[in-house]
């Protein structure tokens, strides 16, 4: 039996936190950790937290308490707690639970080897937070979860001043990576097999304000249009205020780069636009989406929403239901707002009734899936080339089918006949037959597959003597990298 002592990594909230924890999987297995077997009890849990989604810390703490008498039965348990939770409540951690062995904050997560070492000598907690970044987290070692599909982080932090959102004041201001070595990063990941890439930020079209270049991002896009073997690029999330037509026209001419845009509207109403600190307006958000998809007539269009802010009327809500008539958005992200304590918004007079708040909901809910359905149903009959993808078709078992993903993100579930030996990574080429609200669904004949550098790559990392699973990300297996969390976007 081998010595090491294990970890088991346990993510809630965006991206960025799925990405940072990749990160943290790496610094453990460089400083000699092995990934829990599945089912078995780690000797280090990792808790990589967010502070955005409602009741958060209630979430945390019930999980801690869960751990408690686990580690009174095993004292050699070490539990740390990092992510924007961490950042926020920082020695109230240990106080509310004080068998918490390492708090981290969002700042310095290439610490935790080091901090749970600390903690292992010294016998005591150890809580280190730093107020800003001191080390680009793409500089640490990753382990990342998907052989052919790739996070790579090119910004961190937010310079914006939303109401509702506690980011900025937890992850700090926007630093920017230069664009030399995301592009080295990239052509890296390449050379391993990846054939798809997801570029990250809280704010990606402001990318490039650090260094002064407005044009940085688009620049960016097609720069890695230029990168041989890189075939799907996508990128999230972007903010409407900063949208500019140099990125949509990098879009619509940098062949790899995806008909797949998600953009966060938030809301419809002006009025709450304003209250919110969003500077865009009703109007330039669907002149973006009116000039998106002109120049890229296929484009698959994406957003979040926020249902119930602080003194949202019945037309401010009229608005963001006209909005979403207007966009013919493909998905939504919908949210009931609820408080978030150090938001400006969370002491805001004028607060709507639950009640109020939950029957809006369901009303937009039910809007944006007839909207997205619709949309969906004029696909049925096309050709599309998917990327076959690993563990996001949660019935395929039950189904018989296999799911991949079409160029404009959305997920495809297929049948297998014509696709043996197919892998994760690979391409098929199949004819959409069905039309649901979520998906799609192609149950002839595969017409064609393209087996790819990137589904070598997946059948070398699975033929391996792989360490056992372990990474829990509390998001479902990540194959392609999900285009949206399950919680409102930073954007």
């Amino acid at each position: 039996m081998s010595s090491a002592r294990t970890y088991e990594v346990r993510t809630h909230g965006c991206q960025m936190n799925v990405h940072d924890s990749e990160r943290l999987s790496g610094l453990l297995e460089e400083a000699g950790y092995i990934s829990a077997p599945e089912g078995e009890q780690a000797d280090v849990v990792v808790f990589n937290t967010c502070a955005v989604r409602e009741n958060a810390d209630n979430k945390l703490y019930g999980n801690l308490g869960h751990l408690a008498p686990v580690k009174a039965k095993k004292p050699d348990l070490q539990i740390a707690v990092g992510g924007c939770m961490a950042q926020k409540d920082r020695d109230t951690i240990t106080k509310k639970a004080p068998w918490v062995d390492v708090v981290f904050g969002t700042h310095n997560i290439g610490s935790l080897p080091a901090l749970l070492d600390r903690a292992r000598s010294q016998k005591e907690a150890q809580v280190e937070i730093l107020e800003s970044l001191e080390v680009f987290p793409s500089t640490l070692p990753t382990r990342r979860e998907s052989a052919y599909a790739a996070w790579v982080s090119i910004s961190v932090g937010c310079n914006n001043t939303c109401t509702f959102c506690i980011v900025p004041s937890l992850r700090g201001k926007e630093k920017d990576r230069r664009p030399g070595e995301i592009l080295a990063e990239i052509e890296a990941l390449v050379a391993e097999g990846v054939t798809e890439v997801t570029l990250l930020g809280q704010n990606v079209n402001a990318y490039g304000v650090e260094f002064g270049d407005r044009q940085a991002f688009s620049k960016l896009l097609r720069a890695c249009g230029e990168i041989d073997g890189l075939e799907r690029v996508r990128f999230t999330s972007p903010h409407p205020a900063e949208f500019t037509d140099d990125v949509i026209e990098a879009m619509a001419e940098t062949p790899n780069v995806m008909p797949s845009l998600h953009m966060p509207l938030q809301s419809g109403s002006d009025k709450v636009l304003r209250e919110m600190k969003r500077s865009y307006r009703q109007s330039k958000f669907l002149g973006i989406i009116e000039r998106v998809r002109a120049a890229i007539p296929d484009a698959a269009i994406t957003t979040d929403i926020i249902v119930g802010f602080p003194g949202e009327t019945d037309e401010d809500f009229e608005q963001t239901l006209h909005v979403v008539r207007e966009a013919r958005f493909s998905g939504s992200f919908t949210f009931q707002y609820s408080k978030r304590p150090g938001t400006p918004a969370a002491t805001l007079e004028d607060q709507v009734d639950p009640e109020v708040v939950k029957e809006r909901y369901q009303r937009l809910a039910a809007l944006v899936n007839d909207v997205a359905w619709e949309e969906n149903k004029k696909l049925v009959g096309n050709t599309v080339e998917l990327m076959v993808a690993e563990g996001e078709g949660r019935k395929d078992e039950a189904t018989r089918r296999l799911t991949g993903r079409a160029p404009d993100n959305r997920l495809v579930h297929f049948s297998p006949e014509g696709a043996d030996g197919v892998r994760p990574g690979d391409m098929v080429t199949v004819e959409i037959t069905y039309a649901a609200p979520h998906h799609l669904v192609a149950d002839n004949p595969v017409l064609s597959v393209r087996r790819t550098r990137a589904g070598d790559a997946w059948e070398r990392r699975t033929a391996a003597p792989a360490p056992a699973k372990g990474v829990g990300l509390g998001m479902p297996s990540l194959g392609v990298p999900a285009p949206l969390p399950d919680a409102p976007a930073c954007g």
